[in-house]
């Protein structure tokens, strides 16, 4: 797996390189050699931000933590990492590393096998409709995300409400990276 660090408001140490290399390495056996792993430290106020998004075959998987110490936030993120391969083992073994899953593996981690249950599905036309009409649509009806058809592209895209009260728009098109 290639690593690539960014910092920010920091700089990072080369013991930190080296216990981020040994953590990310553990996550090595569940992906071939073309993952690559973006890692972002920040430095804000006395808290250390670790970020890591992990890109193996077409898969994402992504961890934020933090914390008053960027070590204890970069355990929390890879132990976040595992808990989402491993919780989603079933769906991936087809996509991940062939012997990801062999003997020897962690089960501490393995709870019941959770199925996905739709519970309710809904059919609406959509109109063609700007980005900023179409995140006042979801204001008005109170919902996270919006899923519109854009008048602009004339592709069916999604707006939706961050964590940190900004928004976000969803596109279909190929990958940035």
């Amino acid at each position: 797996m290639t690593i690539s660090i960014a910092a920010k408001g920091t700089t990072i140490r080369d013991s930190f390189k080296a216990s981020l290399d040994k953590k990310l390495s553990k996550l090595d056996r569940f992906f071939d050699n073309d993952a690559s792993a973006n890692v972002t430290v920040t430095h804000e106020g006395g808290r250390e931000t670790v970020e890591v998004t992990i890109k193996a075959s077409g898969m994402f998987f992504r961890a934020e933590k933090t914390t008053g110490d960027r070590l204890d936030s970069l355990d929390s993120v890879v132990d976040a990492l595992f808990r989402q391969i491993v919780k989603n083992k079933t769906k991936l073994e087809k996509r991940l590393h062939k012997t990801a899953f062999a003997p020897g593996y962690d089960d501490d981690f393995i709870g019941t096998e959770d199925a996905y249950e739709i519970v309710r599905s809904k059919r609406f036309t959509m109109k063609p409709m700007d980005v900023d009409e179409a995140i006042l649509q979801m204001n008005m009806v109170g919902h996270n995300f919006y899923m519109f058809l854009n008048s602009d592209t004339e592709e069916i895209c999604v707006v939706y409400k961050r964590n940190d009260g900004n928004y976000g728009l969803l596109e279909p098109g190929e990958d940035d990276e």
